[in-house]
């Protein structure tokens, strides 16, 4: 049983990120352009940039939780990013996890990251090559 590893998922995350990007990029255009309209209007631009800026952040939110959890939950049991890399992402057993246990796992990581990361930096280290968000997910990111 071979495991992704530490630098496989992490190209891959930087690969799922810019395929983010590049999606929620109109709404920094349209709604970034806010502080802009407001401004030329002769309206105070902050408020108009917060709400364009918001706007923005909430759309990045719910598109990277609903392709995360969509994609790792489809039959190809993988993002874009972790597709290129030949990774699949299974419960313990190796079987597809369900959107509820892919959405889990998605919000997870958010303690991943909070603990400084290390939640991270366990991938690197534990055997089965599992991240916190993986441990409390009950996932594993096998390479095929």
């Amino acid at each position: 049983m071979r495991y992704g590893g530490f630098w496989i998922r992490v190209l891959a995350a930087i690969i799922d990120s810019i395929i983010l990007r590049v999606v929620v990029s109109p709404f920094d255009i349209i709604f970034g352009g806010l502080g802009l309209a407001g401004m030329m209007a002769g309206l105070p631009h902050l408020p108009f940039a917060i709400l364009g800026s918001g706007v923005s952040l909430i759309a990045l939110f719910f598109c990277s939780w609903l392709y995360e959890a969509f994609m790792e939950s489809s039959s190809h049991q993988a993002t874009l990013g972790k597709m290129i890399f030949g990774l699949k992402v299974t419960d313990l057993n190796g079987n597809r996890i369900c959107f509820a246990r892919a959405t889990g796992r998605h919000f997870a990581k958010f303690l991943s990251a909070m603990t400084l990361c290390i939640g991270y930096i366990m991938v690197a280290v534990t055997e089965r090559k599992q991240g916190l968000h993986d441990l409390l997910a009950g996932t594993l990111v096998r390479r095929t």
